[in-house]
């Protein structure tokens, strides 16, 4: 993966590097001071994700399959293991927003051994005091960015009908509604809406003609 590396001057002075993706560009922005930036997940940052993930499942728990519960009772080493595995893999890539100093966002983006055309995002969260600052925007626009870099013909992913914010930035990248509703997980009143974006290339444009 090709990186681009910065410098950005914090609100209190010091000057501080910054690693970018490429490919193309995500979304970057300045809020009070401070850079929204997109980054890989790396092995080393298991700690932290393990945190940002399960305030993700307190915060929004009819926003994910998985529930706070069920992944605060995994042990450290899987943990561990899910980002050592997916920084081994061309087809995982786990993405973290920051603001400024402090992570604020997620999303995971995959391609199925059964279906490597199809990219699927999980687990897209953004921190409710960093919400409206572009966040989301910066993580989608990555993660589309690293699926049409492995070649994906569509992205795909599952909202909740009540996540009408995040419903509606889907629809403003492009996702359309796909499929059939179903319930967010066994037992649950809460319905999810399948939503796919199409990857497909542009049409070329006709050459100019001259006068005939």
């Amino acid at each position: 993966m090709r990186i681009l590396l910065g410098h950005h001057i914090e609100s209190d002075g010091v000057r501080r590097r910054r690693t970018f993706l490429l490919g193309p560009l995500p979304r970057f922005s300045i809020r009070r001071g401070r850079m929204i930036s997109i980054r890989r997940l790396q092995p080393a940052d298991w700690r932290s994700y393990r945190d940002l993930r399960l305030r993700a499942l307190r915060e929004a728990p009819d926003a994910f399959g998985s529930t706070h519960d069920a992944e605060a009772a995994r042990p450290d080493a899987l943990w561990a293991a899910r980002l050592a595995e997916a920084a081994a893999s061309a087809h995982e890539c786990p993405l973290w927003a920051w603001h400024g100093p402090q992570p604020c966002g997620l999303v995971w983006a995959r391609l199925p051994a059964d279906e490597p055309r199809i990219a699927q995002l999980f687990q897209m969260w953004v921190d409710p005091q960093s919400r409206g600052l572009g966040v989301g925007r910066a993580l989608l626009d990555a993660a589309v960015a690293w699926a049409r870099r492995a070649e994906a013909k569509w992205v795909c992913l599952d909202v909740s009908t009540s996540q009408t914010a995040a419903l509606s930035l889907y629809r403003v990248c492009g996702f359309k509604e796909e499929g059939a509703l179903h319930p967010l997980r066994e037992g649950s009143a809460v319905m999810v809406q399948p939503m796919r974006l199409d990857l497909a290339p542009a049409a070329p444009l006709a050459p100019a003609r001259g006068p005939d």
